[in-house]
């Protein structure tokens, strides 16, 4: 089979309504009800909720006091609209901050999982980074679906997207199964439908992918899948 997966020339929020968008074609062919997304301020949950309707929409932000104590960066104005549209906010600390060992590796069907033994330095790190290498918004859906299931907001037993982003908005989507943090690499990520390209050094070549159309326009092309 094909499946097209779109890449943008460039990060940020100026992807946002085209991840939207694709994500939102692809939860509608798949019958997804339950859409995961990144959100800072709120401003992209906000967004969604009113993108997905009829879906469960789940907004992981970030823990109070990540920036300043006692205070979170999701307003009030945003988390009211989320909730109050049948959505749900996450406030929770990063997932691969607390991992501290080594997640419990995939277990033989029908067999019990075998709990990890020997030293474990900076496995959260370590995985946050190598996921990193496919672009920021990877280590984020990944990172977001365990707070999520962690925290019961999603199951572990149905796909859902996720969407995601490099700072701020959404350049980032995927069709994912997540997994508990106890279970971290059971998580499976079976589509990617959206991400930007990464380029070493800074720009675009001029011969990449989607530079002629100009800044922050989509290149779609179509890979085995």
């Amino acid at each position: 089979m094909e499946g097209k997966i779109t890449y943008f020339d460039k990060i940020g929020p100026d992807n946002t309504e085209v991840t939207f968008s694709i994500a939102k074609q692809r939860a509608d062919e798949l019958g997804i009800k339950t859409i995961l997304i990144a959100s800072t301020r709120g401003d992209a949950a906000a967004r969604a909720v009113d993108i997905f309707k009829g879906c469960k929409v789940v907004a992981v932000a970030h823990a109070t006091g990540y920036r300043e104590p006692n205070k979170n960066e999701f307003t009030d104005e945003n988390r009211k609209k989320v909730e109050s549209k049948g959505g749900a906010v996450l406030f929770a600390s990063h997932a691969m901050t607390g991992l501290t060992r080594r997640p419990t590796p995939p277990a033989a069907p029908g067999t019990p999982p075998v709990m990890p033994t020997g030293a474990i330095l900076e496995i959260g790190d370590i995985i946050a980074n190598s996921l990193r290498i496919i672009c920021a918004g990877f280590k984020v859906v990944v990172e977001c679906g365990v707070m999520a299931a962690d925290a019961g907001l999603i199951r572990t037993d149905e796909d859902i997207i996720a969407i995601a982003g490099s700072g701020r908005g959404a350049d980032t989507a995927v069709v994912m199964r997540a997994a508990n943090a106890r279970d971290l690499f059971r998580t499976r990520i079976t589509e990617i439908l959206c991400k930007p390209l990464l380029y070493a050094g800074g720009g675009p070549p001029a011969a990449a992918p989607g530079a002629a159309a100009g800044a922050g326009a989509p290149a779609g092309t179509r890979r085995p899948a």
